[in-house]
C-alpha cells in the first residue's frame, strides 16, 4: 500500500517528547539525554518503529535511538512511544551519511539495519547502508567488539552486504542466515519490523547477518 503523506500532514515531530531536534548538541553526551550510562543501541531506518520499540519494551536497562529520514513516518514512531510512555528511546530525523556529526567514538553498543533501501542500480551502490564507506563510518562510533545486525528480503542486497563485510578488515562476519523464519517455533521469539511481517507473510525468505567490530 502506498504511503500517503497527506493523511499524516497534521503530525509534528516537535510534539513528541522522544524527538531530539538538534542531535549534534549531544555528540559524546548521549548519557546525559537518558540520565544514565546504559548501553546505547541504534536502528538506522526505523520506519514506524515496531522493531526498536519492542526492543525498548523488553530491555528497560538499555537505551535506544531510532533514526529515520522521512519525518512523517518518524512521527508515527513518536506517537507510539508517547502512548507507551517509554523513557529509554529517542527518535532522530537524520541522514545515515552524517552520523559522525552526532555520535562520538565508542558511544554505540549495537547497530540495527533492517530492510534498508536496496538501491538496485550499480551506480547507486554507495547509497546502500552496508556499503564499505558507511561501514567505516559506523566503525568510528561503535564500541570495540560491538555488533551490526542486518536483515533484508533482497537477495542481491544481502550478497552485496556479505561481500562488503568480508572485504572490510574492520569487521568479522559472525553469522549468516538464509531463511531466518524457516523454523516457525523459533521464529515466534524474533523481534520483527513492519516490512518483515509483510514479506514473511508473502512467503519471502528473510536473510540476516551479524558482524562484529574487530
Amino acid at each position: 500500500m502506498r504511503f500517503r503523506r497527506s493523511h499524516y500532514s497534521h503530525l509534528n515531530l516537535l510534539d513528541y517528547d522522544a524527538y531530539i531536534d538538534e542531535p549534534q548538541d549531544y555528540k559524546g553526551k548521549w548519557n546525559e539525554v537518558f540520565s544514565n550510562n546504559n548501553d546505547l543501541e541504534i536502528e538506522i531506518g526505523c520506519g514506524k518503529g515496531k522493531f526498536i520499540i519492542e526492543h525498548a519494551l523488553r530491555n528497560p536497562n538499555k537505551n535506544y535511538i531510532a533514526i529515520e529520514k522521512v519525518d512523517v513516518i518518524l512521527a508515527l514512531c513518536g506517537e507510539k512511544i508517547n502512548e507507551l510512555g517509554l523513557k529509554n528511546i529517542r527518535i532522530l530525523n537524520y541522514d545515515a551519511n552524517k552520523l559522525e556529526e552526532i555520535f562520538d567514538e565508542d558511544e554505540i553498543s549495537k547497530i540495527y539495519l533492517n530492510f534498508s533501501d536496496p538501491w538496485p542500480k550499480n551506480k547507486h551502490q554507495k547509497r546502500r547502508l552496508t556499503h564499505s564507506k558507511l561501514l567505516n563510518v559506523y566503525y568510528n562510533f561503535l564500541k570495540d567488539a560491538s555488533y551490526i545486525e542486518f536483515k533484508t528480503d533482497n537477495r542481491n542486497l544481502f550478497e552485496f552486504s556479505i561481500n562488503e563485510f568480508i572485504i572490510n578488515e574492520k569487521y568479522n562476519l559472525e553469522s549468516v542466515n538464509l531463511d531466518l523464519h524457516k523454523d516457525q517455533e523459533l521464529s515466534k521469539d524474533i523481534i520483527t519490523t513492519e516490512y518483515e511481517d509483510k514479506f514473511k507473510n508473502m512467503g519471502n525468505e528473510i536473510y540476516k547477518l551479524v558482524s562484529k567490530k574487530v
